[in-house]
């Protein structure tokens, strides 16, 4: 056996090995989880309920300005969950990234719906009031009527901008 493997057992009680290179791409792996646990701030950080040495690791990185420091602490941070079940930590940041990725979504939803207005005119405008009828039919049409001026005399988006946030009451 090189020294650069290490045994390991399956289910079955046979012997594998795992390379080197396996383990330094989990160690790089639970160092880059311990960077996004760096980035969080303190509330977040409090959801995950970690060991208390962990706790304290991640804090004190957040604390640390200098390049080098940094790196030794997340490289110790990566040690220290080398010795915890890690899935709780990634589901977590998972739910939090999803929050993120929510609310992407439906900005991108609200920004599609303002480009059909201005492209799509009439039809698009009652396909809107059939997905959402609270919305003020005569405040839309204002609003792009005062777009299109805004296009035609290349003046600054404000109208654009104001369609926008208009559209976000309703469509969130």
């Amino acid at each position: 056996m090189h020294e650069d493997q290490k045994d390991e057992y399956d289910e079955f009680g046979d012997e594998h090995w795992i390379s080197k290179s396996q383990l330094k791409r989990e160690s790089h792996s639970r160092q880059s989880l311990g960077e996004e646990l760096v980035k969080l701030n303190k509330e977040q950080l409090r959801t995950f309920n970690l060991p208390e040495d962990l706790q304290q690791a991640v804090e004190l990185a957040q604390s640390i300005k200098q390049h080098g420091a940094k790196k030794r602490q997340l490289q110790y941070i990566g040690k220290l969950m080398r010795n915890i079940d890690i899935e709780p930590i990634k589901q977590g940041l998972d739910d939090l990234k999803g929050i993120s990725a929510q609310a992407i979504a439906t900005q991108h939803n609200i920004e599609q719906w303002r480009q059909r207005l201005i492209d799509g005119g009439d039809e698009a405008l009652h396909a809107l009031l059939e997905e959402h009828p609270g919305i003020d039919r005569q405040r839309i049409r204002q609003l792009l009527r005062n777009v299109q001026k805004e296009t035609q005399n290349n003046k600054p988006p404000k109208a654009f901008r104001e369609l926008f946030k208009y559209l976000r009451e309703f469509l969130q």
